[in-house]
């Protein structure tokens, strides 16, 4: 909520106070200022954007971030460097090992375009530690080829994305680093719903099936193994059809019992939907449903209601979804 994130945002002005006293934090109700609003664009709320050097032109956009220590990490790395050099094994053990998750970048030499896109993304992705390393020794430790991103998970590597040059974007990387904040499959409740809308994926693919029914955990281990090969393209969330309190998803989307188990991809952007053509929640059927979504072939489905019974009894006749096409061409 917007008064949570206040308290996170003078927490961190408190903090940085201290360390940093040259950045100031401030905070504004845009109500009735409708010029500031209009000036800088102002159209979701709350927004928090850094202004440098004293300059009202282009300020740069804080977005996604919720917590004093990742706005406080998050300024730190617009002053100063966004990433640790890594020299020794013991230095890349002692941030791997410090959080939950760590990314680390090697390299062959620190000065070339994949070293640039890598600091930048360290940037926008304040909730993890960032370290990079030319080191051999380090490198050899880890069996790890050079130019390459590795994120590690309370400890271990989990995922290894090789970095050639000018191939892959900051915003690319940021959604798939931004992806392991959160489980490969996502469950929708209250408390994960925010986080799955920080994370910057705008293709979302839900599965709609009663968690207690026997076929559960086969469909369920279907939808996680499909999952990985997607992973900052698509985010693959579950939704509990005997949660009460999902009701109003079921109605967004016209998910009905006798539906499920039913996918369907959304994308936030267009706000289209697209429904799974095959009814098997197969490993094979998603990945040809997600592959011909993202190849730009999936059809859109457009949710209609039934066709009334007495449609065409009087001289204006009545259309929905269904039999519009039929009727009108």
């Amino acid at each position: 909520s917007s008064q949570n994130l206040s308290e996170e945002f003078a927490e961190a002005a408190r903090q940085l106070k201290k360390e940093a006293p040259r950045i100031q934090f401030g905070k504004i109700d845009v109500t009735h200022q409708h010029d500031l609003r209009k000036e800088f664009n102002i159209r979701a709320f709350p927004t928090v954007k850094f202004f440098v050097n004293g300059s009202r032109e282009d300020p740069i956009d804080c977005k996604g971030v919720r917590k004093a220590s990742a706005f406080i990490t998050w300024v730190k790395r617009r002053i100063g460097p966004s990433t640790v050099l890594i020299n020794s094994t013991d230095q890349a053990e002692a941030i791997i090992k410090a959080d939950d998750l760590a990314v680390i970048g090697f390299f062959r030499e620190l000065h070339n375009d994949s070293v640039e896109v890598f600091c930048e993304t360290a940037r926008d992705v304040p909730e993890m530690p960032f370290g990079m390393t030319a080191s051999e020794d380090v490198c050899a430790n880890y069996s790890i080829q050079r130019n390459s991103l590795v994120v590690f998970k309370k400890g271990k590597p989990v995922h290894n994305e090789v970095l050639e040059d000018g191939r892959q974007s900051k915003l690319g990387l940021t959604r798939l680093i931004k992806t392991f904040t959160l489980d490969l499959v996502t469950e929708y409740n209250i408390e994960t719903s925010v986080k799955i809308f920080d994370v910057p994926v705008e293709n979302h693919i839900l599965l709609f099936t009663p968690t207690n029914s026997e076929t559960f955990s086969e469909i369920y281990e279907n939808y996680q193994s499909a999952a990985a090969g997607f992973r900052g393209k698509i985010l693959f969330v579950l939704v509990d059809t005997n949660e009460a309190r999902n009701g109003r998803i079921f109605e967004y989307f016209r998910i009905r019992d006798i539906d499920v188990p039913a996918v369907r991809i959304l994308n936030l952007t267009s706000d289209a939907k697209y429904k799974m053509p095959a009814d098997e929640v197969t490993v094979e059927n998603l990945k040809e449903f997600c592959q011909s979504y993202l190849n730009g072939k999936a059809k859109q489905h457009l949710s209609s209601e039934e066709i009334p019974q007495d449609w065409d009894k009087m001289p204006v006749k009545v259309l929905v979804g269904k039999n519009f096409n039929s009727i009108i061409f």
